[in-house]
């Protein structure tokens, strides 16, 4: 998969405040303020600075915790796990393996079939609906 690499600037000019603050500054939108984390349609999360394929309509599900939550990626190959000890807490970033968008965390708290919770800001996701 070949990377995709901008500036800070060109960043700027293609996402809107809160998807670059959350994206490129590694933030986090407030619980139950995103577009998509009561959003039910049929689909493609995407990445929302590259368009890469991150999860599919069929596994997200209702965490109760204000964000769009997904039980297990598109393919294992569009996130990229780092360790996370920011804030004096340990847990695992999510990012765009193509762009390095960061885009939530992954916790072990989810259903089966993978026991994965991927806990995901909706400032960083587009969607394309299923035809």
């Amino acid at each position: 998969m070949d990377k995709i690499f901008k500036n800070e600037s060109e960043w700027k000019q293609l996402l809107d405040d809160e998807s670059f603050r959350v994206t490129r500054l590694a933030g986090t939108e407030r619980p139950y303020s995103g577009k998509f984390w009561d959003f039910n349609e049929m689909g493609s999360y995407k990445c929302i600075c590259c368009g890469e394929k991150l999860f599919e309509s069929t596994s997200k599900f209702d965490a109760g915790c204000g964000w769009p939550s997904f039980f297990i990626p598109s393919c294992e190959e569009s996130i990229e796990e780092h360790e996370d000890n920011s804030y004096g807490m340990r847990r695992t970033e999510v990012r765009c393996s193509k762009c390095d968008a960061h885009l939530g965390h992954v916790f072990n708290d989810g259903p089966q079939p993978t026991g994965l919770r991927y806990c995901i800001n909706s400032a960083s996701l587009d969607f394309e609906q299923d035809n």
